[in-house]
């Protein structure tokens, strides 16, 4: 594990950026960027427009560690270059952000008010392959719809088993048990989701560390004490499907937890745009997401 980026997650100030639209949400996110469907013919052109675009971001001059402390990947992503690096490679040497995976599998059909992960049969590989790729960390999903304490509890007993032997394998996993926004329950889930967090926490061998992804919390610092567990390198939010000012809002008023956006980040980015453009509103979106993590 590196040390240096271990400690930049830890301490640093900034926000982590999501760019691991996978399979299934890449044409939403290219069409978000005025990529049309039609404009690919296969999985190959789709990842290749897709690359075309991430990379457009991260060789932005905005994409600046000054703001931003890490980057999460898609394993396509990971398997491809900028400017004949490998995009991890690239990341940490040019641009000093910390390069973390995704993993899962995707999510699996709804039972108990939730969504778990798919099976991952394949991990002990692929993070082999992350490990020789010199990624930092991984990150993997589940979504809880309603407030059902048995399914809760087996969406944080999966994330963590995983969790251990991600650790394990020498890399730092974000764990990320997402609470619907919409869900009419959402302010009891997220306090069952706390508690099946600090029974995993007390679990965990005393040098194990995990990274927490969570929804903006409906009760403002609510996740505050879990920033104090020592297994917890860093707590990190995602959007969740709020526009990028609401989401903004809401997050500085949580001390402590800095975002980690994917679509709230990308937000009025456009294949059509000039460099000049791209860049000053991809800027303006960085600025605004660190000022709201830093509070």
């Amino acid at each position: 594990m590196n040390e240096q980026q271990l400690e930049r997650m830890r301490t640093g100030k900034g926000f982590v950026a999501a760019l691991d639209q996978s399979g299934g949400s890449t044409p939403k996110a290219l069409l978000q960027y005025g990529v049309a469907e039609d404009s690919y013919t296969d999985d190959e052109g789709m990842f290749t427009a897709v690359h075309t675009m991430r990379t457009r971001i991260i060789q932005s001059a905005a994409f600046d560690s000054k703001f931003i402390l890490g980057a999460i990947l898609f394993e396509n992503t990971m398997d491809r270059e900028i400017e004949s690096k490998p995009t991890a490679d690239y990341l940490w040497e040019e641009k000093g952000v910390v390069p973390f995976l995704k993993v899962d599998q995707g999510l699996d059909v709804q039972e108990n008010g939730v969504q778990v992960m798919k099976p991952m049969p394949n991990l002990d590989r692929l993070l082999a392959r992350a490990v020789d790729k010199r990624i930092f960390g991984t990150k993997m999903r589940s979504v809880i719809h309603e407030a059902n304490t048995e399914g809760i509890k087996q969406v944080a007993e999966q994330q963590f088993e995983y969790g251990k032997r991600i650790f394990a394998a020498g890399l730092i996993p974000i764990i990320e048990p997402e609470v619907n926004i919409l869900s009419e329950d959402r302010e009891e889930s997220e306090r069952i989701l706390k508690e099946e967090i600090v029974r995993q926490l007390a679990k965990l061998h005393p040098d194990v560390r995990i990274m927490l992804k969570l929804s903006i919390p409906s009760v403002d610092g609510f996740y505050s004490d879990l920033m104090q567990d020592p297994h917890v390198v860093r707590v990190v939010a995602l959007s969740g499907g709020y526009p990028q000012k609401e989401a903004n809002e809401r997050l500085a008023r949580n001390p402590g937890l800095i975002a980690s956006f994917s679509r709230a980040l990308a937000e009025g980015l456009s294949f059509g745009q000039t460099e000049a453009d791209f860049d000053r509103t991809l800027q303006r979106s960085v600025e605004a997401i660190y000022a709201a993590s830093i509070t």
